[in-house]
């Protein structure tokens, strides 16, 4: 893993290219290699959670996609935040 400190290329920079992942911490930005989870085994409780989160994903689309599913959420959403956060979050804390 090196650490890059004051660096104009990487400055602020994140994600992947390659094989190498690049991160951006309070003090400074990370580059590693990408993480090998080929061998990773999720437990059922997981799998559940993932599902969750990907259909939680779905309803936040489709509110962004029908101006009708918007209007309660434009009442939550508070200034520098997002209407697709705002459905995504309610939607993850109806009880499953």
């Amino acid at each position: 893993m090196a650490r890059v400190k004051d660096n104009i290329i990487v400055k602020g920079l994140s994600g992947r290219i390659d094989n190498l992942v690049i991160k951006t911490y309070s003090y400074g930005t990370v580059v590693s290699k990408m993480p090998d989870r080929s061998k990773v085994k999720l437990s059922q409780k997981q799998k559940k959670a993932n599902k969750r989160f990907q259909e939680a994903v779905f309803f936040a689309k489709s509110v962004l996609a029908d101006p009708s599913k918007q209007k309660p959420y434009k009442k939550l959403v508070k200034k520098g935040k997002s209407l697709y956060h705002a459905a995504l979050s309610d939607f993850l804390r109806r009880p499953a």
